[in-house]
């Protein structure tokens, strides 16, 4: 039977420090220059405690509700992406030896413990594993297999949809799905905030089994949690019809509104940047200057950039039109073909952090509003009629 029970900030800050003790390394959210931002923390007094957040494309700022909720936002402009897929990481290094050239063996990273993780995040989180582990005849990432193995994660579920949310399109959220160890759902009571928590692995039955400020919880405070999850669904504001998105896309590769969306596009690759499920990158080789040792690093790149698709002679996407619909297409699209699901999982940071405030559902939209694909004939029985 899955364990369950309340716990209050105390009670998190017991959970946070079993973590700690247990040899994780505790991430988690804080605020940083006007933003909610990842990083490690040692306790509750590191969450933005009171705060949330208003989006709107193209807009994004903090305000202090003071209500004592340690969950109240929604997501900023970082994703978990960001320490199981560094931005720079080193994927090999060398020093010369009089022997000539040894490899250098990296640290091994750190075990994670990522606290807060949104269900359109988790859902990123799987995405990104279908992408860098092993299936099939794909091998594993190294790198993001070392992060990946072990971490632990404590999932909350998503009470306050942002502007710019549209999860309940892509089928990950606001209740958080499978894959975590621990799932959080933060309600205020007249006593104050408290948390129930429900495992989802056998690490976190272990841990709420450990907790000494948990108490049982009580139907009361299920239903509760059931109703704050139940007005969040009812309220996520945006939408995204992904009805036949991947043909309907890959249809009109040709069609006009790519031009009108790129007039407004500065191309500069936010979009990709904040995405929790982008994985472009280039590999780049750097040597010592005085020839005693080299290293091959990776970096995050970008679609958007007319390097990332040179090929001698030059780009092969010359156009922005041509850039962002290699973005799209391939997020709604060929990704499916590629990884069996999809590369978005409507968290709505391409919106907000858009410096123009381009919205992807509306450019979907708009496709399909005058889709250029031609007709194919039914039957009076209503079959298709192959010509």
């Amino acid at each position: 039977m899955t364990a369950s029970g309340v716990i209050d900030r105390a009670g998190l800050d017991e959970l946070i420090a079993a973590l700690r003790n247990g040899g994780y390394t505790t991430i988690g959210p804080t605020i940083r220059e006007g933003a909610i931002v990842y990083n490690e923390i040692s306790g509750t007094s590191d969450l933005p405690v009171g705060w949330t957040d208003q989006q709107a494309p193209g807009g994004y700022r903090l305000e202090h509700l003071g209500d004592g909720r340690m969950f109240g936002y929604v997501v900023g402009p970082q994703s978990w992406k960001r320490f199981l897929y560094p931005q720079r990481n080193v994927i090999w290094s060398g020093v010369v030896t009089a022997d000539g050239w040894e490899t250098v063996t990296p640290p091994e990273p750190p075990t994670y413990a990522f606290i807060g993780v949104r269900g359109c995040e988790l859902a990123a989180i799987a995405v990104q594993d279908r992408v860098f582990l092993a299936a099939g005849d794909r091998a594993a990432d190294p790198s993001y297999a070392a992060r990946r193995e072990g971490a632990f994660i404590v999932a909350v579920n998503c009470a306050d949809p942002g502007a710019n949310c549209f999860c309940t399109s892509m089928g990950t959220g606001p209740v958080a799905g499978p894959g975590h160890d621990l799932v959080l759902t933060e309600t205020v009571t007249d006593d104050g905030v408290v948390l129930l928590a429900e495992s989802g692995s056998a690490r976190g039955d272990a841990l709420l089994a450990s907790l000494a400020a948990m108490r049982p919880a009580e139907i009361a405070d299920r239903e509760r949690a059931a109703e704050t999850m139940a007005a969040a669904q009812a309220t996520v504001p945006h939408s995204m019809d992904t009805t036949d998105i991947h043909d309907l896309l890959l249809g009109n590769l040709e069609h006009p509104h790519w031009e009108a969306v790129a007039a407004r596009c500065l191309g500069c690759a936010n979009c990709t940047m904040v995405c929790p499920t982008c994985f472009c990158g280039t590999v780049t080789d750097e040597l010592e200057l005085d020839g005693g040792g080299a290293r091959r690093v990776r970096s995050w790149d970008s679609c958007f950039t007319l390097e990332f698709s040179y090929i001698h002679g030059g780009s092969i996407r010359q156009a922005g039109s041509a850039r962002y619909r290699q973005w799209l297409t391939h997020k709604l699209a060929s990704w499916f073909d590629q990884f069996g699901t999809s590369g978005c999982v409507g968290c709505g940071r391409c919106i907000t952090w858009c410096p123009v405030g381009i919205d992807l559902t509306a450019e979907v939209a708009a496709i399909r509003a005058s889709d250029l694909r031609p007709a194919v004939p039914v039957a009076a029985d209503g079959t298709e009629v192959n010509l």
